[in-house]
């Protein structure tokens, strides 16, 4: 499993999870309009990456965390679609990279299944 894989599977989900509170404005206008309640969903989502993130990187409990965060990934994914189907919203971000998040998403699951399932090496 790659170096890449191994940081965002661990570190990189704990790091984005508590920028879900540190910044839950910047996560506001990904949030889907036929979706309630999001500023609770943005903290729900960053302590779902935290305790994937943190998880993740302790042999005990990695194979559950791995699963936690592909189930997280998945769940936020609309968001990401959203982002594409709304470009008017996020004029800051070139369509291009709206539409490359959707592959990237499927990186990320993968990423976390090779990091979270196989014995580290």
């Amino acid at each position: 499993m790659s170096t890449a894989a191994k940081i965002f599977a661990g570190p990189g989900m704990l790091v984005a999870g508590i920028n879900h509170f540190a910044n839950p404005r910047v996560y506001e206008p990904l949030m889907p309009d036929y979706l309630p309640a999001h500023r609770e969903l943005i903290f729900l989502s960053g302590v779902a990456e935290i305790l994937a993130g943190a998880g993740s990187m302790v042999p005990a409990t990695r194979s559950k965390a791995g699963l936690l965060s592909i189930a997280t990934l998945i769940a936020i994914f609309p968001a990401n679609v959203w982002m594409v189907q709304r470009p008017e919203r996020f004029k800051k971000i070139p369509r291009w990279a709206a539409i490359a998040r959707l592959p990237l998403q499927l990186w990320m699951i993968k990423a976390v299944w090779d990091t979270t399932r196989k014995p580290s090496g």
